[in-house]
């Protein structure tokens, strides 16, 4: 249970972190945070987003917190639990916010002391910029947060872990399992970042930008990608991610099968289906 008396600590305080570190302030918690970066641990205290800040691991601050979210990347994270559960309070919880969980959760469980739990979970919600200055918590609302649990969690884990989602204000909190989280993560997920990025890669018109209009411009919002963070979950995930692409060809070939036959009525009824399938994603 998350209690104004649970110290929390953030290992990454960039965009999600960020908003984390703003959220849990806001509804009262303990927030201390370490990142590399100065800046961004001097911003943070500045505006009050968390209460002491680090840019080295400091053993006393993971000695004293009773929950630790990573904002790392997911091998960097794996390295730096690796490194430093040594210094982390017996019974601790640790979580993440990493895209991936295959390779990376099963991974950090596998070494993690015994004293010492990890569940993983995944916040479902980002912006085309990074870094704490442009963390906002009012992002969360509308989005979804996964928990992902294995055989490794307690209960007690996983209910902080969905207590996590709620008090940080996501709409949903859900439950996948390792697999089941990969697999629609490569669809809902991957796949949407790999089509936005080919889209953009796909015509070389260096005026584009003067004749697109608004269905262009939302298509490919996310076509503006963090290079190092994206090309590590898409290797990560390239399994799932490689079916994916392979169904969304084989989609696009169908219709580009209706067009070359000139089958109308195929057309309507695949646009009739986009439509209604949509219609479930719009929140009331």
């Amino acid at each position: 249970m998350i209690t104004k008396e649970t110290r929390i600590l953030i290992i990454g305080l960039g965009l999600l972190g960020g908003s984390y570190a703003r959220a849990l302030t806001r509804a009262g918690c303990h927030v201390e945070a370490i990142d590399t970066n100065p800046d961004s641990i001097g911003y943070a205290l500045h505006e009050g987003i968390i209460c002491a800040g680090a840019t080295e691991p400091e053993p006393e601050m993971l000695r004293n917190a009773d929950l630790i979210i990573f904002g790392l990347y997911p091998k960097t994270m794996i390295d730096w639990v690796r490194a430093q559960q040594q210094h982390c309070k017996p019974g601790a919880l640790l979580t993440d916010v990493s895209g991936v969980k295959g390779g990376v959760l099963d991974v950090i469980q596998g070494f993690l002391r015994e004293d010492l739990e990890f569940v993983g979970c995944h916040p479902m919600a980002g912006r085309e910029v990074s870094g704490v200055r442009n963390s906002n918590d009012a992002m969360f609302a509308p989005a979804n947060f996964i928990v992902v649990p294995t055989e490794k969690n307690t209960p007690q884990g996983l209910d902080t872990a969905t207590e996590l989602g709620a008090l940080l204000g996501f709409h949903t909190v859900t439950r996948l399992s390792m697999q089941e989280h990969d697999a629609i993560i490569g669809f809902v997920s991957q796949l949407t970042h790999a089509i936005a990025v080919s889209l953009m890669t796909c015509n070389n018109d260096e005026n584009l930008q003067n004749y697109t209009g608004d269905s262009f411009r939302d298509l490919t919002r996310i076509a503006r990608i963090n290079e190092n963070l994206w090309s590590e979950l898409f290797l990560l995930n390239k399994i799932a991610l490689i079916e994916q692409i392979d169904a969304f060809s084989g989609e696009l070939f169908k219709m580009r099968q209706m067009l070359e036959t000139e089958d109308a009525e195929g057309l309507k009824e695949m646009f009739r289906k986009s439509t209604k399938r949509r219609a479930l994603f719009d929140r009331p």
